[in-house]
């Protein structure tokens, strides 16, 4: 990395730019679907961008979604090169996506079609850049884009690079290169060579591989020891989300098992960077700069994070925690938050009612939380963020209220102890739709419709809002419902995807055009038996066990955390 200096413009004010020398390399344009900043946040974007730089086969140039995707006055499109180099698209060999979020979708339809390349693959030849994508939108489902882009990559990048590079650089025919890469490189998924069949309905019927050796099904792969491969900011910007900051993961996957969240199962086993490692990486930033952030999905259970934080030689950072349980908070963590600065902590209940907890498997209590609520305004820490989800399988009108009923709760928890500092801060309570995710337990469930989620957020608003020291925000519920068609679609969805590509985005025209009611992918419960467009991939988990939890969560019954070892409960740790 280069010293951080100040400049005027954003590019200009990053240090840790690779710059190479084309020759000889294979090129490769690494494309985030969103804003500069939005994407320069994105760890895992560049830690993907370090490990391909890291190899001196390739030189790897980003490219992100122009600030403004509408026409001049001249009408020309706006610019889409990389930010390297200033090359266009079509100059690259590859062009990389990294996909984290669903509704990024229509912005992959903008961008190829701003580099000037046909948009479906069947139409692209030796002469464009071959497509391929990775990232947790991917590992979930991807066939909603399968259309569009020639190779998936099933997996996590530590475990996928290095052979992928391999064939990459041999630069051979397109065909050639796509049977090389379904072949040879573990995780990696050529659509065009499965077939997918579908009943009268709208369901799939079948899927399956029309060449003999395209693998069936297609596992994902991973590292099993992440320390063995630092993944921290690579870049720095003054332009990112996060500004100075600089990132690094503590942990990859969670033992907690909440049945809505993803990253708690495709993420399995969970993972945890060592601590001579994270001492290594918070060194690292020491020089350039005072902020760091720590990532992961439940920073509190790193057995060894206060140690890091507490380091002799790491005693001029600030440390944030990217998350942090309710049920964990205890002195150490406060210490190292209040010796931070942190003025605003997050609490994410996820449901009002301990019976909706149950249902989820969030694991914690009302006592926690509101135990917890004191423990960080009386340590000083004088804002809260609280979020919760709304249309949570098996949800009652009660359980809705009983949202607002344990804000108020929180609340005279906060102002008792704020009293108390002689200081008064604000409470954001956050609401978001619930939306079933492939690979979880809530896979086969229905997803509220626009209105139902309007009804309710407008009940908690109701409740929320006239009380003092509480703001209420809220997600579009119809933000939420096309992010449900975009996650549980399949290959027919690319029609819909173009479709609202043409229409600039207007969701509302084109599902107007749909073969089949967009209810088939949305807010209908899906059959026990059902063939799921996403079955294909295999995480180790068995569908078996998503099943019965799935059960378990309608008779709200919780499951206990992953044990550190010897598990063999849901297939991926072997039995």
């Amino acid at each position: 990395m280069i010293k951080k200096k100040a400049v005027k413009t954003p590019w200009d004010s990053e240090s840790g730019a690779i710059r190479k020398n084309w020759s000889g390399k294979t090129s490769i344009a690494l494309v985030y679907p969103s804003s500069y900043s939005v994407g320069m946040a994105n760890l895992g974007f560049q830690s993907v961008y370090r490990l391909l730089n890291d190899d001196d086969r390739v030189v790897c140039e980003r490219v992100f979604v122009p600030d403004s995707t509408s026409r001049d006055k001249q009408g020309k499109p706006p610019k889409l090169v990389s930010i390297e180099s200033g090359r266009p698209l079509k100059d690259f060999q590859i062009v990389a996506f990294s996909l984290s979020f669903e509704n990024d979708y229509l912005n992959v339809l903008d961008i190829i079609h701003l580099a000037g390349l046909p948009l479906r693959s069947n139409a692209r030849g030796d002469s464009h850049p071959l497509l391929i994508a990775g990232g947790v939108a991917c590992l979930l489902n991807p066939e909603p884009l399968a259309s569009f882009i020639d190779c998936f990559l099933i997996g996590e990048a530590e475990a996928l690079v290095f052979s992928l590079i391999g064939i990459l650089h041999e630069n051979q025919g397109r065909e050639t290169l796509l049977i090389r890469l379904s072949e040879e490189v573990p995780g990696a998924y050529v659509p065009e060579f499965y077939d997918a069949r579908y009943h009268p309905d709208g369901t799939l019927l079948s899927f399956s591989p029309n060449r003999i050796h395209a693998p069936f099904p297609v596992k994902r792969v991973y590292p099993p020891d992440i320390s063995n491969s630092p993944t921290s900011t690579a870049v720095m910007s003054e332009a990112a989300a996060f500004e100075s900051a600089f990132l690094t993961e503590v942990s990859r996957g969670c033992p907690h098992g909440c049945r809505f969240c993803s990253a708690g199962f495709i993420y399995r086993p969970p993972r945890y960077r060592s601590k001579d490692c994270l001492i290594a990486e918070c060194k690292k930033a020491a020089a350039f700069t005072d902020s760091v952030g720590l990532v992961g999905t439940a920073i509190s259970d790193h057995p060894d994070i206060t140690d890091v934080c507490r380091h002799p030689d790491l005693q001029a950072l600030r440390f944030a925690y990217s998350s942090l349980r309710a049920d964990a908070i205890n002195p150490a963590h406060l210490s190292v938050l209040n010796a931070s600065g942190t003025r605003t902590a997050t609490i994410a209940p996820e449901a009002g009612s301990e019976r909706m907890r149950s249902v989820i498997n969030k694991g914690i209590t009302e006592d926690e939380i509101l135990s917890a609520t004191h423990s960080l305004v009386n340590a000083g820490i004088m804002n809260l963020k609280l979020y919760f989800m709304i249309g949570l399988p098996g949800e009652t009108p009660d359980d809705v209220l009983a949202i607002a009923l344990l804000c108020r709760k929180i609340r005279a928890v906060f102002l008792e102890t704020s009293r108390e500092k002689g200081r008064m801060g604000q409470i954001t309570v956050g609401v978001g739709s619930f939306v079933p995710k492939a690979a979880t337990p809530f896979e086969w469930a229905a997803m509220d419709s626009p209105d139902t989620l309007k009804k309710k957020i407008k009940t908690l608003k109701s409740e929320l809002n006239p009380i003092a020291n509480i703001t209420v925000t809220a997600d579009s519920p119809r933000g939420a419902v096309i992010q449900a068609l975009l996650a549980r679609g399949d290959r027919t969805v690319a029609d819909l995807l173009e479709t609202a590509f043409k229409n600039q985005g207007n969701w509302a025209t084109t599902l107007k055009s749909a073969a089949h009611a967009p209810g088939l992918f949305i807010t209908r419960e899906r059959d026990k038996d059902e063939l799921f467009p996403w079955d294909f991939i295999d995480h180790g988990i068995r569908k078996t066990y998503l099943r019965s939890e799935y059960e378990r969560a309608l008779k709200a019954l919780s499951t206990p955390p992953c044990p550190p070892s010897g598990c063999s409960r849901c297939g991926v740790c072997g039995g």
